[in-house]
């Protein structure tokens, strides 16, 4: 994005972008957001922006936000990716989760009662891991008894 596309204003739609960036289950929603803040160059946009580079729980959308409060001449720094487990109790969730399906239930059914008891966990996971998202959460599935 070049310095000249950013407007010094606040957004027309900024309260629907508000409720975008915070939205906790939907990593691409905040990030189309995140994207569409960094057009507008305005206190708000600003705050909103530093709070998604220090707080969001996938690092794409960290990365985004700094980006754009950089073209903004920010002087920010990208705080390093996060390690280990995203959302709290990840894992012991994954665990009750897979405990409460019937023996013999596959990968399917176990992703699709996580997509619909915790969207935030699985959706947060899936933002982190990219590509790699489907081969770590069967393998999540997998060893989960044998934690």
């Amino acid at each position: 994005m070049t310095n000249e596309t950013i407007k010094n204003a606040i957004p027309p739609n900024y309260n629907e972008l508000r409720k975008s960036v915070s939205r906790a289950s939907n990593w691409r929603e905040r990030l189309a957001a995140v994207e569409e803040l960094g057009q507008w160059k305005h206190i708000r946009t600003i705050d909103m922006l530093l709070h998604r580079m220090n707080n969001d729980p996938v690092y794409a959308v960290q990365k985004a936000a700094y980006d754009n409060l950089v073209s903004f001449g920010e002087d920010v720094q990208l705080p390093p990716r996060k390690k280990g487990e995203l959302i709290k109790d990840a894992s012991k969730v994954i665990f009750r989760v897979k405990k409460s399906l019937p023996a013999g239930h596959t990968y399917e059914e176990f992703k699709e009662k996580i997509k619909n008891m915790r969207l935030d966990l699985y959706d947060t996971s899936e933002g982190d891991k990219g590509a790699d998202f489907d081969k770590w959460f069967e393998n999540e599935w997998a060893t989960a008894s044998k934690k």
